[in-house]
């Protein structure tokens, strides 16, 4: 798993360097590179630390598949709240940030209801154990791309 997060903060770090708080074209396509990205390296990230036997792994990928699909708008959501954020940041009303603060709860509302959902579902293909460790290996992804996301994002301005 440490070559694994290694490898995760390396793509990360690489797609969000630059000068924090810098917004416009430059921010939209790094976030764009790190999704692209993320989204490129996931499934070999979780195939590298979720030991599964053949019988397990043909019936967990197309879930598996199914769950990003299902994902990836809610995810797109976020981005784009972020992009709102950073591209308004400087000079963000009080009603523009209320705004953002609750389009970003209710992406990730739906992104926990996302998760709940297919807990059930990958519980009926995997034993519970690896359920738990698929999550876990989620989590630890999640973790990385937040922390990195925290950094380059500007707090707002008082």
């Amino acid at each position: 798993m440490a070559s694994s997060r290694i490898l995760l903060a390396a793509v990360l770090t690489l797609a969000l360097s630059g000068t924090p708080g810098r917004a416009g074209e430059a921010a939209k396509a790094n976030l764009d590179i790190l999704r692209d990205t993320i989204r490129a390296n996931k499934k070999a990230l979780v195939a590298a630390n979720l030991t599964l036997t053949d019988e397990e792994a043909a019936r967990f990928w197309p879930l598996y598949d199914r769950y990003q699909t299902e994902l990836k708008p809610v995810q797109d959501r976020a981005v784009k709240v972020i992009e709102d954020y950073t591209a308004s940041f400087h000079d963000l009303s009080n009603e523009k940030a209320m705004k953002l603060a609750d389009d970003w709860l209710s992406a990730e509302g739906d992104r926990v209801k996302v998760r709940r959902t297919y807990l059930d579902e990958f519980a009926k293909v995997l034993p519970g154990r690896k359920v738990v460790r698929f999550y876990q290996i989620e989590n630890k992804m999640d973790a990385v791309l937040r922390y990195d996301l925290a950094a380059a994002i500007p707090v707002v301005e008082e």
